[in-house]
């Protein structure tokens, strides 16, 4: 009889790993191995045709830290990362909140605030290049009703961060929506009932037992959108291309450009390990911060 129970244990132990194995093969093939590579590829200096490339240690990151334009790129991303993430979420709660009540057309306004996700980023970016035209912008049209003079949203340094700032929030909030909307319809209504028999308003309601219900969605949601927030480049090439003097570059067309522009594969490298151990520590501090405000069940 032990030795069957042992059997059946190892059995289950080689069946949970036969499981794991499809992942486990993708993972290492798409995001181990690239990452390792990568972090091995930033130590060496960049290659040519007469000099091939030597082992240099860490020069490549001192060199990046020595590299005023990559604290531009730093600060932007930094500014570009606090206003979308944020905003993105809380437009995102409210207008799940607003199309799981039960208004006219629900199904209407459920499909306005998903219409911008669902559009190609070059799309999105076409689209709101015609709303930021000088002169010939529907901004710029809308502001000469009132006197306003024309403004170049994307040729000003202190403009054109904001502006692709707002073409984020536009596309990421109503995808983000999805996911409050599925989480809101997952709520029993036995606990709406219960709150109204207690005399409870609905702000009382949505504050002390909806949030809280919620906070598993938020923490996945803000993990995404921190990830988001250096992902960005489709915007950046139709509508600033990282300009003027480096107002609007974020960290991943800094990373293109280094790679593919200026052929520098070791420094891109560098790069981007930085990024990944930056993003790795605060998906970590957020998941272990918000942890224990995170309700489950």
């Amino acid at each position: 009889m032990a030795r069957s129970i042992n059997l059946d244990k190892k059995q289950q132990t080689i069946y949970g790993w036969l499981l794991l194995l499809p992942a486990g093969v993708l993972l290492s093939l798409f995001a181990f191995y690239p990452a390792v590579a990568t972090f091995w590829s930033s130590l060496f200096s960049r290659g040519t045709r007469r000099r091939a490339a030597e082992f240099v240690g860490t020069e490549n990151y001192t060199a990046l830290f020595n590299d005023p334009t990559f604290w531009v790129v730093v600060k932007n991303n930094l500014i570009y990362a606090a206003a979308t993430v944020p905003i993105s979420i809380g437009i995102a709660l409210a207008m799940a909140l607003w199309a799981n009540s039960k208004i006219p057309a629900r199904g209407f306004v459920r499909t306005a605030y998903f219409t911008p996700t669902v559009l190609p980023m070059i799309a999105a970016a076409n689209l709101w290049l015609f709303f930021y035209t000088p002169d010939l912008g529907l901004l710029d049209q809308i502001g000469g009703l009132f006197g306003f003079s024309s403004v170049n949203w994307l040729g000003r340094p202190d403009t054109a961060l904001w502006a692709v700032i707002i073409v984020t929030i536009w596309k990421e909030a109503g995808f983000f929506m999805i996911f409050y909307l599925a989480a809101l319809q997952t709520i029993p209504e036995d606990l709406r009932e219960a709150a109204n028999i207690e005399g409870a308003s609905r702000w009382t309601f949505t504050r002390r037992i909806v949030l809280p219900l919620l906070m598993p969605t938020t923490l996945f949601i803000m993990v995404n959108a921190m990830i988001n927030s250096v992902k960005l480049i489709d915007h950046l090439f139709i509508l600033t291309k990282g300009g003027p003097n480096d107002a609007s570059k974020l960290i991943l067309y800094y990373i293109w450009e280094m790679a593919f522009a200026f052929f520098d594969a070791p420094a891109a490298a560098a790069t981007t390990v930085i990024v990944l151990v930056v993003l790795c520590t605060v998906a970590a501090v957020q998941f272990f911060m918000l942890d224990r405000r995170t309700h489950y069940q």
